[in-house]
């Protein structure tokens, strides 16, 4: 077979690409993740009794929407570090844009408590816990979106890694908001992030060798 000859068969036997493929792929895996965390966090710790009650309260609210905030970041950058060439931008801006403004508020909660009180605010019952239980419960998700990106082409594996694990360990930092029974900014500015910070740097490390082409 004549070279323009294979040329002229593969074009025409080329298929137009999804756009919609990688947004696809990524929910597909962040889904089914959530589902075996979610179910991870019941069968495991349970959701707190008083949900009903609690679900009325600014803090329930903020636990929620702090790992949301990091979600939607990581997810941005998830999705770029997944396309060859394609720049973060100003993406890290947009994932530190939240704790740093949590940190400003748990600083003056720090400050404003009275000595005995601080301890109680930063350690709360949970601070062992809470880190743990959270890294334990973003693993369905890693394995999953690192599935995901494995099928795209990440040409900056640990770079990716990390934005995949900081994904996972955000959405299981939103699903233990549902179990968690914390009620202070300061707790959730310093175990919270820590929770999500330990997938991000062990998406790092594995994202370094499994999604080496």
């Amino acid at each position: 077979m004549k070279t323009d000859q294979l040329i002229d068969m593969l074009a025409n036997g080329a298929q137009a690409v999804d756009p919609h493929v990688l947004r696809l792929r990524y929910a597909q895996a962040l889904g089914a993740g959530a589902l075996v965390t979610t179910v991870m966090m019941i069968v495991l710790l349970g959701v707190q009794p008083d949900l009903g009650r609690v679900a009325w309260l600014p803090m329930f609210w903020i636990k929620l929407a702090f790992p949301a905030l990091i979600l939607a970041g990581a997810s941005l950058a998830t999705a770029r570090l997944s396309r060859p060439g394609s720049r973060i931008g100003h993406v890290p801006a947009v994932i530190a844009a939240p704790v740093l403004a949590l940190w400003l508020l748990s600083g003056a909660a720090l400050l404003n408590a009275a000595p005995g009180e601080q301890h109680a605010l930063l350690f709360g019952s949970s601070w062992l816990a809470c880190p743990a239980s959270v890294a334990a419960l973003s693993v369905p998700m890693f394995v999953a979106l690192l599935w995901a990106m494995k099928g795209l082409a990440p040409t900056r594996p640990a770079l990716a890694g990390a934005a995949a694990g900081l994904l996972a360990g955000a959405g299981a930092a939103l699903v233990y908001a549902l179990h968690c029974t914390e009620t202070s900014l300061v707790f959730v500015g310093v175990w919270y992030v820590l929770g999500m910070f330990i997938p991000a740097v062990l998406g790092a490390l594995i994202g370094r060798i499994a999604l080496r082409w």
